[in-house]
């Protein structure tokens, strides 16, 4: 009774039962359609009855008999159901067994992805602890590198106030010039604002060798009209700066032709320096007529790298000149040192005939302190010779000496 009491009747009415043609019929509708059937027979026995009155007496024994077979597939009906009765109670224990299987299975496999999630999350903890770890390092790296990019801004934005003046701007293009010009020549083979004979005060002169005229280099290069190019927020502005700034440059030329060329005391060709090299090569690039004006008016266009290269090869000029003169230094040098050789033989020559007469001399000195020994020899010997015999033997001896 208890497992009947806890039986889910709806699961049950709703389980499949058998399979006919493809259709799935489940319990529900089988006890359904065999309470029609039920109601069906019943009906047939009353439609029976009702012909049998009708019959009457002809037709009892049929009824009887079909009546009787009623009774038989009755029983054979209920004796179906109490069948399927029974069925049902196993299936709904077997259901039961399954439910609990299942609920156990279920159990089980949660507990197993509970343990799994847990080690999951426990591992994840300690990436995550790991890549903040890592993180925050690297955001100490970023900061420092924003401290330092907030410095470099702050540079920047000095070197652009820098720029925006025309004065400190003419004053950092006139330094770059300087120290180019500083860093390839020796001292005192240039000048910084040297003034001319016409009161005009160049950014730089080059002394050049053997008495030639200098060479003049400007700064002043107009950048406001080259910066208004750029700034240009349409076309139509863009070319009005571009005409603005061809006009500032032919001036800028007309002023170094007329200002720094004068005849005898500077050389009839100067440098305008150009303080950007992106500057220089847009020049080169889209203002071609500029260029070619420059050339007309003896101006050579220079960027910092071109300037750098010409005081390169004004210095391996220099260079040569100091060694010709110190050629000509050396020349003079090896003629006097000559003469000293000269006069070093001469005196050789005589310490040499010095060196013979006294060898002439040693010699001779050598034969009296022989002829010494020799009389002294005799006198211990007590061996005298004829006086005219050793007169003569002297004089056979010197004569040899003096041939």
């Amino acid at each position: 009774m208890e497992q009947v009491s806890q039986f889910d009747f709806t699961a049950f009415w709703t389980t499949p039962f058998f399979v006919v043609g493809g259709r799935t019929f489940t319990v529900g509708e089988t006890g359904i359609a065999f309470l029609g059937l039920v109601a069906l027979m019943f009906l047939v026995l009353v439609i029976v009855q009702w012909r049998s009155s009708n019959r009457k007496a002809a037709n009892e024994a049929a009824a009887l008999e079909r009546a009787r077979e009623a009774e038989d597939r009755m029983a054979e009906l209920v004796k179906s159901q109490n069948e399927l009765t029974g069925r049902m109670q196993t299936l709904s224990e077997v259901f039961s067994n399954r439910q609990s299987d299942m609920m156990r299975l279920v159990n089980d496999r949660l507990e197993s992805m509970t343990g799994r999630i847990g080690q999951s999350i426990t591992e994840t903890t300690k990436s995550t602890q790991e890549n903040l770890a890592k993180l925050q390092e690297r955001l100490a790296v970023i900061d420092t590198a924003q401290n330092n990019i907030t410095q470099l801004t702050g540079k920047v934005v000095e070197l652009q106030n820098i720029l925006a003046n025309k004065q400190t701007r003419g004053a950092f293009g006139e330094a770059r010039m300087q120290a180019i010009v500083q860093d390839g020549l020796p001292q005192g083979a240039y000048e910084f604002q040297f003034t001319l004979s016409n009161g005009s005060r160049p950014d730089a002169v080059i002394h050049m060798p053997n008495d030639t005229p200098p060479l003049v280099v400007d700064a002043k290069f107009p950048l406001e009209s080259y910066n208004a190019i750029r700034d240009a927020e349409t076309p139509e502005r863009a070319k009005i700066a571009e005409q603005q700034f061809r006009r500032d440059v032919e001036i800028h030329l007309k002023a170094i032709s007329g200002k720094y060329f004068i005849k005898g005391e500077t050389q009839d060709t100067a440098f305008m320096f150009v303080p950007s090299e992106s500057i220089f090569a847009e020049i080169h690039e889209k203002h071609e007529s500029l260029v070619q004006k420059a050339h007309r008016s003896r101006v050579v266009i220079v960027s910092p790298s071109l300037l750098m290269l010409s005081i390169q090869v004004i210095q391996s000029v220099l260079k040569d000149h100091r060694m010709r003169e110190q050629a000509h230094l050396i020349q003079g040098e090896v003629a006097r040192l000559m003469e000293d050789v000269g006069r070093l033989d001469d005196r050789v020559q005589k310490l040499a005939s010095h060196f013979g007469q006294a060898q002439r001399d040693v010699e001779q000195i050598t034969t009296s302190a022989g002829k010494i020994t020799s009389r002294g020899n005799r006198i211990v010997d007590m061996e005298f010779e004829d006086p005219q015999k050793i007169e003569s033997a002297t004089s056979e001896k010197r004569l040899k000496v003096v041939e």
